[in-house]
């Protein structure tokens, strides 16, 4: 199975964000058809942040703006500022994304640093993965894709399982990952194909 032309832009748009590989970053903008860039692909490079950090992102957001930037943004496309309303948002994708496994990974996160659950449950799932404007389950294949880029095979896994709880087909995980191929070091390549095939 492909994944659809647009699909395939916002993985590799997102992964080559994640990877600093600007060449690739300017080659989508320019090829970008009528009507995009959209409110998708402001989403799928807002995200990049939670994988790869603020300096990478302020990064990508001036590359594009070199290019034409990324269209202005639609009514309502601002994060509201109910904490509450944010957190009970991220909670529900929280549990969403790993099922009977939550209690477990937040005991894990809140391990490290007492704030630190809070603050993943709050910020990543709650300001920024449940945000309208990119379904969960092409979230989670962008997050997919850019922690297969990273070598980061724990997460990877537990954003693959996440992409499949939220909709995702098994056949569309792996077209994601081919998407990304040439982008994505072989090796980690490889053991990110392999992790994925083998999942329950």
């Amino acid at each position: 199975m492909t994944l659809s032309d647009k699909r395939s832009t916002l993985a590799r748009l997102s992964t080559a964000v994640v990877l600093g590989e600007w060449d690739e970053v300017r080659r989508l903008r320019a090829s970008a058809p009528a009507g995009e860039p959209d409110r998708e692909w402001r989403e799928a490079v807002l995200q990049t942040h939670l994988f790869a950090g603020f300096p990478r992102l302020v990064e990508a957001y001036g590359v594009l703006a070199e290019c034409g930037g990324l269209g202005p943004p639609e009514p309502g496309e601002e994060t509201p500022d109910d904490e509450e309303a944010l957190r009970e948002r991220g909670r529900a994708l929280f549990e969403r994304i790993y099922a009977g496994e939550a209690e477990a990974v937040r005991a894990l996160l809140a391990g490290h640093q007492p704030a630190f659950a809070d603050w993943i449950e709050s910020h990543a799932y709650g300001r920024v993965l449940s945000r309208p404007g990119l379904s969960p389950d092409r979230r989670e294949l962008l997050a997919t894709c850019a922690l297969a880029a990273l070598g980061q095979e724990r997460q990877l896994a537990s954003h693959a399982r996440g992409s499949l709880r939220c909709g995702a087909t098994p056949a569309q995980l792996e077209a994601a990952l081919a998407a990304v191929r040439d982008l994505v070091p072989p090796g980690r390549y490889d053991r990110a194909l392999r992790l994925v095939q083998r999942l329950p």
